[in-house]
């Protein structure tokens, strides 16, 4: 699907205005507020999903009021090839990627010792491995033109470890360094080939707490409870305020921040 209107009165600025944003796991929860961010600045959106075709195609038509051009990209994050075509497609449709927001994940909670080996590799593989193949898919694009902004969605899980979720929070915190190895490299790359100036190309993770979402809304209550008496702002975060922050990471002006970690949690890990 791919939608295009003249005028744009609902946009917050302009500070994305011509780039391209691809977001994988884009159609619900924080992938979606992230859309809608990014939208809001001008940019045009590609919207990756596995499942939810209706969801993804509602989405789209909903980012129409930003006069931005939209698609949607289905695909499974735990497959290479699929991420390689995916990043193809985006480019081949809009002529250009600016925006790499590695969102999707999945979790699969177990003890430990409950653990099967397709509970561990699933989760890895989408969570962490997608991100590299998505990445890795993206860069030689992004080098050619000198400039491109990657932002890997982690989780306070990564941080701190959360029972019943080793695998989970061990493909969490594998994107940090993910994201500072590929930090450095990028700026190495750039270097090598003379473009030390301009936009450049930064990587940054944005590591999310407790946050109003599907996933979060399936805790029954008590629990919910106390986990909000654990924050210190005394609240679930709002995926909106996570979006936030990755297009702030994704702005022109933000071409100084690479290799960095930014939590958005309400202070639960200070």
């Amino acid at each position: 699907m791919a939608t295009e209107t003249a005028v744009a009165p609902a946009r917050e600025g302009e500070k994305l205005a011509g780039r391209v944003a691809f977001v994988t796991g884009g159609t619900r929860g924080i992938g979606a507020a992230i859309c809608r961010s990014l939208a809001s600045q001008g940019a045009s959106i590609a919207a990756g999903y596995h499942s939810g075709e209706r969801r993804a195609e509602e989405l789209c038509a909903e980012l129409e009021v930003y006069g931005v051009t939209t698609s949607t990209h289905q695909g499974n994050v735990g497959s290479a090839q699929d991420c390689r075509r995916t990043v193809e497609e985006v480019i081949a449709r809009h002529g250009r990627l600016d925006i790499l927001v590695n969102n999707a994940g999945i979790t699969s909670d177990k003890a430990v010792l409950n653990l099967t080996d397709e509970d561990w590799y699933t989760v890895i593989a989408v969570n962490l491995s997608g991100a590299f193949f998505m990445s890795q898919a993206a860069l030689p694009h992004m080098l050619e033109r000198g400039s491109g902004r990657i932002v890997n969605i982690s989780s306070l899980a990564g941080e701190i470890g959360t029972i019943g979720q080793v695998n989970y929070a061990s493909s969490k915190s594998g994107l940090f360094g993910l994201t500072k190895s590929l930090a450095r490299e990028t700026a190495l790359a750039l270097k090598r080939a003379r473009r030390p100036g301009g936009l450049g190309i930064t990587v940054n993770a944005v590591t999310p707490g407790y946050t109003d979402t599907e996933m979060v809304g399936a805790v029954p209550a008590k629990v919910l409870d106390r986990i909000k008496a654990q924050i210190p702002l005394g609240r679930l975060g709002r995926p909106e305020e996570i979006a936030r922050v990755v297009h702030f990471l994704a702005a022109d002006e933000s071409s100084y921040i690479t290799g960095q970690v930014w939590g958005v949690n309400g202070g639960i890990d200070m």
